[in-house]
């Protein structure tokens, strides 16, 4: 299927109202920050950063007049402390920002900072975007139902994120893939199947090979594999269901075709079935949370009449569950998608096939 066909050319910015900023000021995520994403659209002038191979990665480094340059060094110095910390400046005088890097590639156009501990010469990533409730709410699904906790804050207009560790999926097909052992693939075929599973059923779109990044950690005389996403720009905003599925950006065949040659059918329903079901108990576990988040979401226009019609025939078809027909925001729907999965999969008893 061609890509135009799956993804709009543009999702718009939708602004986060005070009911979600309400929420995020409940659950510490909404806290008064040093410097905002404007004041670092002043920067003098930039150069392209290319990676290892001398291509063009797409960001360019900036820099600032004289002037400037030591206020946005120390605020990005404080706001990494209060991302990372409780904000205490006592390791100020340790800290460097290496660089500050810009995308305009994409819908986020963020800035990528990059911290280093001089002590240790150890050195870490935030990013600093223009806020939208879309990735909010996409950030908000994936702390709270994935295996995965993320770290964010957001102050008026701006959204800082932590760096997800990982390998990016574009890079790790090309540098990586053919390294993996018989039996790795067979694990990391799994948790593509997993991976794919939980994307739909909170419904995270666009998740492309280079929005989302391997995890791979070492476990006695094996690998063990995870797959994260890292951007959450197209949370409950297209109407085409399988936008919403990975398996069917064409970026993503070959991890298809490494699920298709080894797994069995009966493997791949199975894994999508503990999947379902781990969600349902995460939603049972956070049930107070998720339903704040939801109460927030089912007010809020995220997405377009059309598009939330069109995804309610899909998940009907999809599920057979006619409860999709009276909703009338991606909120309510995502609330019935839920819903969906703790009636069906919260006291399932699951088993492993290897």
């Amino acid at each position: 299927m061609e890509e135009q066909k799956l993804i709009s050319k543009k999702k718009p910015a939708f602004p986060i109202n005070q009911k979600l900023y309400d929420y995020l000021t409940e659950y510490n995520r909404n806290i008064k920050i040093p410097v905002f994403y404007d004041d670092l659209l002043r920067f003098a002038g930039a150069i392209v950063v290319y990676d290892k191979n001398g291509d063009d990665t797409l960001w360019v480094r900036v820099y600032y007049a004289e002037h400037e340059r030591d206020e946005i060094d120390l605020s990005l110095k404080r706001m990494y402390l209060i991302l990372h910390g409780d904000g205490s400046e006592d390791s100020i005088p340790f800290l460097t920002v290496d660089a500050i890097d810009y995308c305009t590639f994409g819908n986020s156009k963020p800035f990528r900072i990059k911290i280093r501990n001089i002590l240790n010469d150890n050195h870490t990533y935030l990013y600093i975007k223009k806020a939208d409730a879309s990735r909010v709410y996409g950030l908000e699904f994936e702390h709270i139902l994935s295996p995965n906790n993320i770290n964010f804050l957001v102050y008026k207009d701006t959204l800082i994120e932590e760096h997800v560790l990982g390998i990016p999926g574009d890079q790790f097909l090309a540098e990586n893939l053919s390294t993996v052992s018989e039996s790795g693939l067979k694990r990391l075929s799994k948790e593509f199947v997993k991976f794919n599973e939980r994307c739909m059923i909170r419904l995270l779109g666009d998740m492309r090979a280079y929005n989302y990044v391997i995890v791979a950690s070492y476990d006695f005389d094996q690998v063990e594999y995870r797959i994260r996403a890292m951007d959450f720009d197209q949370q409950s905003f297209e109407g085409n269901l399988r936008v919403y599925f990975p398996q069917y950006f064409k970026e993503n065949y070959p991890f298809v075709k490494m699920v298709s040659d080894n797994l069995r059918n009966e493997s791949v329903e199975q894994y999508k079935k503990e999947e379902r079901s781990a969600i349902a108990r995460r939603l049972r576990g956070s049930q107070e949370r998720v339903n704040d988040l939801l109460d927030c979401m089912v007010d809020d226009e995220i997405s377009t009449p059309d598009k939330i019609k069109e995804l309610k025939k899909d998940l009907i078809k999809y599920t057979k569950d006619k409860n999709f027909k009276d909703c009338k925001t991606m909120g309510q729907i995502l609330k019935v998608a839920f819903d969906f999965v703790r009636r069906n999969y919260e006291n399932v008893n699951t088993y492993i096939i290897r």
